[in-house]
This record gives C-alpha cells, sequence and structure tokens, in this order.
C-alpha cells in the first residue's frame, strides 16, 4: 500500500512540473533561435510577440496587447545595445497603448544603427507605429499592417469629429462638444508623430501624405493592409523576408486548451518528391 501511494504522488508531481518543464524547454528554444538569428546578421534581436492566451483555470481567452511593459522592456535593451549594432525586431502584435507604442517608436528612431523591423503576420495600429520608426521594414509577402488613427475609447476619432461637424452647434450637448475636441487633438498630435516618424526616410510631401492617409479616419482601424497597398500607399516594404523569423514564431504557440482548428503534418514538402509517411 505505501508503493502505491508513493507511486500515486510522484505521479502527481511529475503531472504538476510537465507544464513548466514543457515551458522552460520552449523558452530556451526561442533562445537559441534568437542568438542564431543575431549572429548570422550581427545584431541585436528584440520580439514583440503578442499571443492570446488562457486566464486562469477556467480558461477564458486573453488577448495581450502593448502595454508600459513592453515599452519598458525594449527601451532597457535598446539601451543595453552599442550604438553601432543594428537592431532587429520581429513584430507581431494587434496594437495597443499609444503612450507605450511611441515611446518603443522614438526609441527605436533614435538608435544610430540601421533598425529593421520584420512582420511575419501582422503589426497594427501601434504596431504599425512602431514599424514605421524603423530604417527597413521587411513584410512576408502574406503580413499586414494597419491605420494608425486615434480611437476615443471605441470610438474612432476621426468618426466623432465628423458626426459632430455634421449637426448645428446647438444641437450638440457639452459632452459632445467635448469628446469632438479631444478627437481633434488627438488626430492633429498622432499625425506630427507619423510625419516625425517618417521625416528621415522619406520627403517631407511624401511623410505629410502618408500621415494623412493612416492616421485621418480613412480606413476602419482594423482594416488590414498588406504588402502591395501599403506600397501604393508609399510605404518602403521589402519582402525579401528571412525564414528564420517564421522558425522563432513556431516557437510562439497559441495554447492548446481544445481541440486545435489547424492541423498540418509539421514538415516541408518537396514538389515531386516522396512525402513522409506517418504511418506507425
Amino acid at each position: 500500500m505505501d508503493y502505491w501511494s508513493q507511486l500515486f504522488w510522484l505521479f502527481l508531481f511529475v503531472s504538476a512540473m510537465q507544464p513548466v518543464l514543457k515551458q522552460r524547454l520552449l523558452e530556451s528554444e526561442r533562445l537559441k533561435a534568437i542568438r542564431r538569428f543575431e549572429k548570422k546578421r550581427s545584431s541585436r534581436v528584440i520580439t514583440l510577440v503578442h499571443r492570446q492566451e488562457s486566464m486562469g483555470f477556467l480558461g477564458f481567452p486573453l488577448v495581450r496587447f502593448i502595454n508600459i511593459e513592453d515599452s519598458e522592456e525594449i527601451l532597457r535593451a535598446i539601451r543595453m545595445t552599442p550604438d553601432d549594432m543594428p537592431i532587429d525586431v520581429i513584430l507581431h502584435t494587434p496594437g495597443g497603448l499609444v503612450l507605450a507604442a511611441e515611446q518603443i517608436a522614438r526609441a527605436l528612431q533614435g538608435h544610430k544603427a540601421k533598425v529593421t523591423v520584420f512582420v511575419p503576420h501582422y503589426a497594427m495600429s501601434g504596431g504599425t507605429l512602431i514599424a514605421m520608426s524603423a530604417d527597413e521594414i521587411v513584410m512576408d509577402p502574406q503580413a499586414v499592417m494597419g491605420p494608425v488613427d486615434p480611437q476615443l475609447g471605441q470610438k474612432p476619432a476621426a468618426s466623432v469629429v465628423r458626426v459632430a461637424e455634421s449637426k448645428p452647434l446647438e444641437h450638440l450637448d457639452d459632452q459632445t462638444l467635448i469628446e469632438a475636441d479631444v478627437a481633434r487633438m488627438a488626430l492633429k498630435q498622432v499625425k506630427q508623430q507619423v510625419v516625425k516618424l517618417l521625416s528621415e526616410r522619406y520627403q517631407p510631401d511624401q511623410a505629410e501624405r502618408l500621415a494623412e492617409q493612416l492616421t485621418q479616419g480613412y480606413f476602419t482601424h482594423d482594416y488590414p493592409i498588406g504588402v502591395e497597398e501599403a506600397e501604393e500607399l508609399g510605404l518602403k516594404i521589402s519582402q525579401d523576408f528571412p525564414m528564420e523569423v517564421h522558425e522563432i514564431m513556431a516557437l510562439y504557440p497559441q495554447p492548446q486548451n481544445r481541440r486545435p482548428s489547424v492541423e498540418y503534418i509539421p514538415v516541408p514538402y518537396k514538389t515531386g518528391g516522396h512525402q513522409p509517411d506517418n504511418r506507425h
């Protein structure tokens, strides 16, 4: 009886430790992959990757965004990087807090060596703002960015202004007038910030036109801007995307609490070649 009791408690201990050990192994593999990429490019690699995570034992989805902790960590990494060492940023984010995104963008723009931003899947809103601070934006052919128009809570600032301007002044209450005033300031401030970020690599009229298109409410806030449309707008985009970045991204898996919605045999295939046999 004592033997089976010990075996039971050993089983519980191993079961409890398995997720921790798996996470540690995954972190170790990520660091190794990042270090290999750094050696190849002689750069400092910084990842800003936001995945949907599980909240507590109930498993509610918790979507992560750019926050102050992110900006503090990235600014710390930039300070630890020599002025003559390039920085490569792997960016995968839905956006987030404007203050944090602007801090990151300004710090990257102030770095003296070349800054490259890699967008493997998407960099929306504040992620696009960060991307525009780089000397080079490298996007996967299927990756997207998005507008950087300011939002007032759940309301686009540009829409608040348009609604206020569409009605006679006497039909607007004080709250609406205040919101419209704040929205105008937000639109002006974000546009000025984008112009500053673009001014070092674009002609003044190009920077002004790009900032106007991306900040003043010409698109919905979640509108996906692909590579071709980004180039049509005037952004300078490279599609020379390194496979190593996708390999690093594969080490940031989504939590698998339920049956996966996407499944495939995770090995590269060759056209016309013998495909792997997964019979046992």
